[in-house]
């Protein structure tokens, strides 16, 4: 027999599990969060390595509106006490990773939130429902599971003897310890480029290599990709003060008799061409994967992603594991590389997605909602006031939507922050409208820096559908029709409430799309 018996688990204390253990805390849910350390944050306790986060904490909004003002801030975790925003807790915008452990600890004893720590989770089976056991025996029972553990496990591509160099959780970060070494940087992701930039003043010569094109997060707003806080290497690299960026394969990593290296890398740029390099030290910083090591064979969830990431359905949960559900940056499989699933300035409004959604399935409470007349200057007038200040559909772009739903008697429903894929077909007779913030396509193609690129003119609301930058897409899902679109144009101050070129234009496309005629 298990020792506890509770509705939903949640294993770990970062700020996933603790964003969704306050949902299921203010619900009045039987829960409880396991933790492996003894107190929330591990991850954050080791990593960035060099304890600098790429989260940007920006105080000084110039707004007064606290949901606007968390577009700016992409640490603080979602909750109803301004005493508990991150800003509080750092000047900096970009802050200590000690700062953001503090904070969770802080967040967890401030809300209340029942947490075990030094609960280190060894096993899930499902014999019916999950039995969960911790590594000193003590075993759970739990009708629900909710992964919130993160990536913890070093992802090391298979290039042989690469077992033999540091990896990017191990490497010393004194700089000292590299004075007039060279040293190779297997990755060319923050971390790597963290490492080489905190070594630029020591290290003889530092490459940093990869199978493809350096991208830069400034272009693809995939915030992911390179920031600009990473990227002083590329200053020397170009202007020839002996560091590079290696374009090609690491096929070999040779440990010599006295400690060196010898890799071998074919360079993409000259047909694979390949080259012996000798480095005093070699560093692999391929970033992380998640272990599905405690789960037993019948209920291990499928993985994607070269096996790095669980499957997931538009609700978060495993594509293969009934009531098997994950948050945090287990979610970014469902934006991989392209959106903010796997940090916390978007996946905090993920997990309260995932809480209405088990609202929903598990208790029969409806998502929020409110009622609007289902008139098109009412429903336009509802769009404008939603898209310049929402931090939801901002952060969650192309993830998140809401939701009109036309009722057919005149009325609509009003429903915030439904993941876009969750909706399915039109929801009923006259459908519903989808309202989300998206970049142009292709936009990652495009230099923003590029004067002869441009941007669509901000007055010209018949092209805004060529624009490149973030902006509001409004689609109307109807029974037996192509899906129709309407783009609101973009603007530099991200302010749609012009009413000539930002409202008519809505008002006039909920106006053709609820007509009794024929479209």
């Amino acid at each position: 027999m298990p020792d506890n018996s509770l509705d939903y688990l949640v294993i770990g204390a970062g700020p996933a599990g603790l964003q969704l253990g306050h949902f299921l805390h203010e619900a009045g849910r039987d829960y409880l969060i396991l933790e492996a350390s003894e107190a929330p944050g591990r991850f954050f306790r080791t990593f960035p390595r060099h304890r600098t986060l790429i989260s940007i904490n920006k105080k000084h909004t110039g707004w007064d509106d606290p949901e606007l003002n968390l577009r700016m801030d992409w640490n603080s975790l979602l909750c109803d006490d301004p005493g508990l925003l991150f800003t509080r807790y750092s000047d900096r915008y970009f802050p200590a990773a000690d700062d953001l452990v503090r904070y969770l600890g802080d967040f967890a004893r401030a809300r209340g939130l029942r947490v075990s720590c030094d609960s280190r989770v060894v096993h899930i089976e499902r014999p019916e429902k999950f039995l969960v056991t911790v590594e000193d025996g003590t075993t759970y029972e739990a009708a629900r599971v909710i992964v919130a553990t993160g990536v913890m496990k070093p992802n090391i591509p298979p290039i042989p003897g690469i077992e033999t160099a540091d990896t990017y959780a191990e490497a010393s970060t004194d700089p000292a310890d590299y004075i007039g070494q060279r040293v190779l940087i297997i990755g060319k992701g923050n971390s790597g480029f963290e490492t080489a930039d905190n070594l630029i003043e020591t290290a003889a010569v530092i490459h940093v290599a990869g199978p493809h094109s350096l991208r830069m997060a400034w272009r693809t707003h995939y915030v992911g990709h390179l920031r600009a806080i990473n990227n002083g290497l590329l200053d020397t690299y170009q202007l020839k003060s002996q560091n590079a960026l290696l374009d090609g394969d690491v096929r070999r990593v040779e440990r010599q008799a006295d400690g060196t290296y010898l890799a071998t890398v074919a360079f993409a740029r000259v047909n694979e061409v390949t080259k012996d390099i000798p480095y005093d030290r070699v560093i692999v910083c391929t970033g992380f994967r998640f272990d599905a090591s405690i789960f037993a064979a019948g209920c291990r969830p499928e993985l994607v992603i070269d096996g790095r990431f669980p499957a997931l359905t538009p609700a978060y949960e495993s594509v293969s594991v009934p009531d098997l559900y994950f948050a945090g940056t287990l979610t970014q499989s469902r934006d991989f590389r392209r959106g903010t699933s796997g940090f916390i300035h978007g996946f905090r409004y993920g997990a309260r997605a995932l809480h209405r959604i088990m609202e929903s399935r598990y208790h029969d409470v409806p998502w929020p909602a409110r009622e609007l007349p289902a008139d098109p200057a009412a429903l336009a007038a509802a769009v404008v006031e939603r898209i310049n200040r929402t931090s939801a559909l901002w952060q969650q772009f192309g993830l998140l939507a809401d939701m009109i739903v036309l009722d057919g008697e005149g009325g609509a429903r009003y429903l915030e922050e439904v993941p876009f894929d969750l909706q399915g077909p039109p929801v009923g007779d006259r459908g519903h409208f989808a309202i989300t913030l998206e970049y142009g396509p292709h936009h990652d193609a495009y230099d923003p820096f590029d004067i002869a690129v441009g941007r669509i003119a901000q007055s010209d609301a018949a092209r805004a559908h060529e624009g490149h930058y973030l902006h509001p897409v409004v689609r109307h899902h109807f029974p037996g029709e192509p899906v129709a679109a309407h783009h609101i144009t973009e603007n530099l101050e991200n302010e749609w409430n012009s009413a000539e070129v930002h409202v008519e234009p809505l008002r006039a496309f909920f106006a053709r799309r609820t007509a009794p005629v024929p479209r």
